[in-house]
């Protein structure tokens, strides 16, 4: 009887502390990465692919694993648009997950649509349409949830706007509020400056919007450099700070937060800065329309103009410990401390599987113990002149060391888009992980 209790008494121990470690000591959570291909379905002039993986089995067979879905977006997805806003999707581009992971949304940012997708069934339930702006134009460039999961956040890059969806994912419920919308082109700051003008902000094409987990207010990053931060609950969306190009680098498409502070990056683009790599951060706290311009004060952290460089994805590893600003000209990531923002060390993203793997974006998976990044293909469909070129489209595996400081290349799951004349049309570009258990 004394080693049965033993035993029953040492299981219950194990119990305990099993149930006391935290989630990402237990066992490995289930997920998928869903990668976002923007070339054509083949023979049209629309469409694009989304391809779903399963974590387990991309971490185990590395390049040989292969999609469990692929969804082809010239089917229901393009259906429910024409049906819904007269016109099909072109060029499919970010794509964001709400915070249960129930539902996906994916901006087109040749066309300015929006499609909410249930993210079990891959079933699109609703399609829409951004505004027309500047020039009559319109881009559903990237898009953020609001962390309580009541709003999406679309910047309409081409077309000047900051727009807002609501989302009941409960009910399945999905309203464009254009009543919401600011013009980033015609609007005037809380301190009496144009949003948009020479030298302060040249050019307010919306890039890419981000709320951190306070679900405080979002930053909106600006092509010709400087940025915005808007309070999304106010209809209109209101702005609550004003920055300026000298203080905030263009074409950034990189935030992230750790240890409390915003990491933002500034990249190349179509502008005077073909070349750029630069990494700064803010706190994610303390905007207000009564601030002076550029209040809360930018960190620069790092910035490089020489030749072949290009900011773009980042990510946060486990506890924040470190961030990675990804290059996709020069194929590595600047990698900074999350709690002191210096910069301490590179990781060389050129391995074995690819000589230019032209690293776009990034994704993390729930244990943090990969990343999986998207990489460009022969013929890019966004980003062009500046360093969009890659060599094997798909998806680059990284086995994260040293608490997320290095990483060493595992694998790069190829995608394939041939057209008829031979050439290889795809083009991987957003990338984001799914909580599945």
């Amino acid at each position: 009887m004394g080693k049965w209790r033993i035993a029953i008494v040492a299981m219950l121990v194990l119990f305990v502390l099993g149930a006391a470690a935290p989630p990402q000591a237990q066992a490995g959570q289930s997920y998928e990465v869903w990668l976002v291909d923007q070339s054509n379905t083949d023979g049209l002039s629309y469409g694009g692919t989304v391809n779903v993986y399963s974590g387990a089995e991309v971490t185990r067979r590395l390049s040989a694993a292969r999609p469990v879905h692929v969804i082809d977006l010239s089917g229901a997805a393009s259906s429910l648009c024409l049906a819904s806003t007269g016109s099909v999707p072109v060029r499919p581009h970010m794509l964001v997950f709400n915070k249960a992971d129930t539902h996906a949304a994916l901006a087109f940012v040749a066309s300015g649509h929006v499609v909410v997708f249930n993210a079990a069934t891959r079933q699109p339930l609703a399609c829409f349409l951004t505004e027309a702006g500047a020039g009559g134009a319109r881009q559903a460039h990237a898009l953020w949830p609001t962390e309580d999961d009541e709003y999406l956040i679309i910047s309409n890059q081409n077309g000047k706007k900051l727009e807002r969806i609501g989302t009941d994912y409960a009910s399945g419920t999905f309203v464009q509020q254009p009543a919401a919308t600011i013009d980033l082109a015609g609007c005037t700051t809380p301190n009496g400056m144009p949003c948009q003008a020479p030298r302060l902000r040249p050019d307010n094409a919306p890039i890419c919007p981000f709320i951190a987990s306070d679900n405080g207010p979002v930053f909106v990053s600006l092509r010709g450099g400087g940025m915005l931060v808007v309070d999304w609950r106010t209809t209109p969306m209101s702005i609550v700070g004003e920055y300026d190009a000298s203080r905030i680098p263009a074409n950034g498409c990189g935030f992230i937060e750790a240890k409390g502070k915003v990491f933002g990056n500034g990249g190349g683009g179509t502008h005077d800065n073909l070349d750029q790599f630069s990494v700064f951060r803010l706190p994610r706290s303390g905007y207000s329309p009564a601030n002076p311009p550029n209040t809360p004060a930018v960190q620069s952290l790092f910035d490089d103009d020489s030749p072949d460089r290009d900011a773009h994805g980042v990510l946060a590893s486990d506890e924040e410990r470190y961030v990675w600003a990804g290059d996709r000209a020069a194929n590595v990531a600047e990698v900074f401390d999350g709690a002191t923002g210096a910069r301490v060390g590179t990781v060389d993203l050129v391995s074995r599987f690819s000589a230019d793997p032209t690293v776009d974006l990034f994704a993390v998976s729930p244990d943090r113990d990969w990343a999986f990044a998207s990489t460009r293909g022969p013929i890019p469909l966004s980003g062009d002149p500046h360093s969009s070129h890659g060599t094997d489209p798909g998806m680059l595996i990284v086995k994260l060391t040293g608490n997320g400081r290095e990483g060493v290349v595992k694998g790069l799951i190829p995608i394939s888009n041939v057209d008829a004349g031979g050439l290889q049309r795809a083009d991987a570009h957003g990338i984001r992980v799914r909580r599945t258990g």
